[in-house]
């Protein structure tokens, strides 16, 4: 089958992108790996930016539904020490600079913006090839092949067609979280839910922290972070949750209950996320009919909580430079990719700086004095929202 347009991936960012080239009268096709929409939970809350997520969504059409996923109060953070003592406490300013919302409510607001059919479930992607002339073949693992005139990686992390433009594959950074869940905790985990608050706690010392947020019906979501090597990491037998809980939190002997009990006491089980970049300065050059958006062009850390609005921004820009530019691909791929290499390398950056502070020899007070200089909320001070 040929398509003018093909997108890999049926995150914020390739939906986005899809959105936005709907809204312009242009076709586009996205195939997804997963099954349907409803095949694996989405993760928490996303903080979406006034000067990125937001202003992609207002491209979309879709700010006014992005207003009715708003959590309240949940702009709220806090920075304890071991011993839950607080070092730093921010309120919700409400000021909408950086809401909270869901990321499967806010996935499934871009997937009922396009028309039925636009998403194809259940199409894994297992090869990528040039046939020339800008024209790409695209293999599923369910045997189904396309051809396309533009070929557009949304695929994440560990993308397919990213080798197409670049050898260079992502890397571990030095730390890895443990992600948790406690349910209805204001009831049996009051303890925690305080120490938590409405939003997001960051409890921090030199090599490890306890960071959680609050969700809708009192869910407290966590991740517990160690800096460990590989190796170490992958010592643990997760599909055991007694002995990776007991060995983790052998890491956090000593520490006030309220926070160890966001481990010890989950209620789901412990799940791995490692955490890999791409290059801070990561480009390419440029290869006709073909392009990438989000972690398949920038993949960063968390500690700039940039990652979902920079995907839903550069899905956006993509769409309008293939908008502003008819007939001509090429021009649209270079105009779009010449603004992305430095927005995102500045915030690869920041997320790598951050991602140092946040466990250095004087943590939890050098996070202290980075929110302190910075006098209101950045990017900084939103080190969760990004991490699933």
């Amino acid at each position: 089958m040929n398509t003018p347009i093909t997108i890999i991936g049926a995150g914020l960012g390739g939906l986005t992108l899809a959105r936005v080239l709907h809204v312009h009268g242009i076709a586009a096709t996205v195939y997804e790996a997963e099954v349907s929409e409803n095949a694996r939970a989405q993760g928490g809350l996303l903080d979406i930016h006034e000067y990125n997520g937001q202003l992609a969504l207002k491209t979309a059409g879709l700010f006014e539904e992005f207003l009715g996923l708003i959590q309240a109060d949940a702009e709220a953070q806090c920075v304890l020490d071991k011993d839950a003592n607080v070092l730093l406490y921010q309120p919700d300013k409400g000021n909408g600079g950086r809401p909270e919302v869901p990321r499967g409510d806010l996935r499934r607001i871009l997937l009922d913006s396009l028309p039925s059919g636009t998403v194809r479930w259940g199409h894994k992607t297992t090869a990528v090839s040039p046939l020339g002339d800008g024209r790409h073949a695209v293999i599923f693992a369910n045997g189904a092949t396309v051809t396309t005139e533009l070929l557009v990686g949304a695929d994440g992390a560990w993308s397919r067609v990213r080798p197409l433009l670049s050898d260079v594959k992502p890397e571990y950074v030095g730390t890895s979280f443990i992600e948790t869940f406690l349910f209805d905790s204001e009831t049996r985990y009051k303890a925690s839910a305080e120490a938590v608050g409405s939003g997001t706690m960051m409890a921090l010392a030199p090599g490890k922290g306890i960071m959680a947020h609050r969700e809708a019906d009192a869910t407290l979501h966590a991740y517990v972070a160690l800096n460990k090597p590989e190796d170490w990491i992958s010592s643990i037998d997760f599909s055991d949750p007694v002995s990776t809980l007991a060995r983790v939190a052998a890491e956090f002997d000593g520490w006030a209950p309220e926070l160890t009990a966001l481990l010890t006491s989950t209620e789901t089980d412990p799940v791995l996320r490692p955490i890999h970049a791409l290059p801070v300065e990561h480009r390419w050059d440029r290869v006709p009919g073909v392009t990438l958006i989000g972690d398949a062009a920038h993949l960063m850390s968390p500690f700039a909580g940039e990652g979902a609005n920079l995907a839903m921004y550069d899905g956006a820009e993509l769409g309008k430079a293939i908008a502003s530019h008819p007939g001509n691909v090429e021009a649209a791929l270079i105009a779009y990719e010449q603004d992305l290499f430095p927005r995102s390398a500045s915030a690869a950056a920041e997320a790598d700086r951050n991602l140092k502070l946040f466990f250095d020899e004087n943590s939890p007070q050098s996070v202290v004095d980075l929110f302190n200089n910075y006098q209101a909320v950045t990017p900084a001070n939103h080190a969760l929202r990004e991490v699933i």
